[in-house]
């Protein structure tokens, strides 16, 4: 019998996975920290995370030369043409809250928009999204100092000042500058779950996620020895969350009347005691659905919960999904890796 010839079969080459691809905005008088943010976190080479980092690229606004804060000059890479591209684009501050956006960049924007790229923007840029249009009707930040400027020129936004981010997908705007890593450390979570997110954040020498929000920087600051009072506070309430915290027991611990506690806490975190706490119960909560072990009604019992309802409205209202859902994006798997 006649031997068969030997036939090598040619598997076809699967293309490789395209990487989320992030534009950073690069403006006149371009804001070199928010845009070191965005290069810092998206640009940065971190092979410890494997092949599906992210692909930064430069946008020029204008083809103008372009300076930047500190005596720089910008040659960006890209025009604006470069953000049809884009999966995600950063727009690190504004030239100024009293110049005006090119119409050639909110169409670019818009467009942008309407075929599903998810926008954020750090500090005055939330100026760029307002011109836009597209944060009409929704909840938007932007640095305290001009909040009340931005709410009177668009009406039709939401103005929240006292946070520091708002994610209203797929719009994203923060607050100063430093709230523009936290926002950035909040879009790496969302891709690639917390345990990346957190690794980010170690290389940065910074807590993977603040408390409070940006009221605590418009007020004045206390005193040291009350500070020191409150941060021992602070951690005995976080210790122990299943424990109903009451306004007159936390007032004595800290011997301070009712009056003069609920001043103070607010000067040192930016919120009230009950909404502090709700916030460090649904930071508990987060740890738990992601740990992927325990049911729904312990999680809510471990984070102080009365009940899983209560849990439900208060994990939606902050995190904008229910812990069902949370805990099927990010629980880790039994490889270490999340389900995001």
């Amino acid at each position: 019998m006649a031997e068969m010839p030997y036939t090598m079969k040619i598997m076809p080459n699967r293309p490789a996975r395209r990487r989320h691809r992030v534009a950073a905005l690069a403006h006149q008088d371009l804001c070199t920290f928010e845009y070191g943010i965005t290069a810092e976190i998206f640009g940065q080479l971190r092979p410890e995370m494997g092949d599906e980092w992210y692909d930064l690229i430069t946008v020029a606004a204008t083809d103008a030369p372009l300076r930047a804060l500190g005596g720089l000059t910008v040659r960006a890479e890209h025009g604006l043409e470069a953000l049809e591209t884009a999966d995600t684009i950063v727009i690190p501050g504004w030239s100024g809250v009293d110049v005006a956006v090119p119409q050639a960049l909110t169409d670019a924007l818009r467009h942008a928009h309407d075929r599903g790229a998810r926008l954020a923007s750090i500090c005055s840029g939330a100026f760029v999204l307002a011109a836009t249009g597209l944060l009409d009707g929704r909840r938007a930040t932007t640095h305290w100092r001009y909040a009340a400027l931005l709410a009177e020129r668009h009406p039709r936004i939401e103005v929240d000042p006292s946070v520091l981010y708002i994610d209203d997908a797929p719009l994203y705007t923060s607050a100063g500058s430093a709230a523009g890593i936290d926002l950035m450390l909040h879009l790496v979570r969302q891709d690639h779950g917390p345990d990346k997110a957190n690794s980010v954040a170690r290389r940065l020498v910074m807590a993977p996620h603040r408390q409070g929000g940006q009221a605590q920087f418009i007020e004045r600051p206390i005193a040291q020895r009350e500070t020191g009072r409150l941060a021992h506070l602070l951690d005995a309430m976080r210790a122990d969350l299943q424990r109903d915290h009451r306004i007159a027991d936390l007032a004595r611990s800290a011997a301070m009347s009712e009056r003069t506690f609920l001043r103070r806490f607010a000067e040192a975190t930016g919120t009230t005691p009950g909404e502090w706490l709700i916030a460090a119960r649904v930071d508990l909560a987060k740890q738990q659905l992601e740990a992927g072990l325990r049911p729904i009604e312990a999680v809510a019992t471990a984070a102080g919960f009365a009940s899983v309802d209560t849990l439900r409205h208060h994990f939606r209202r902050r995190v904008g999904l229910s812990p069902s859902e949370y805990r099927a994006r990010f629980a880790r798997r039994e490889d270490g890796m999340t389900a995001a």
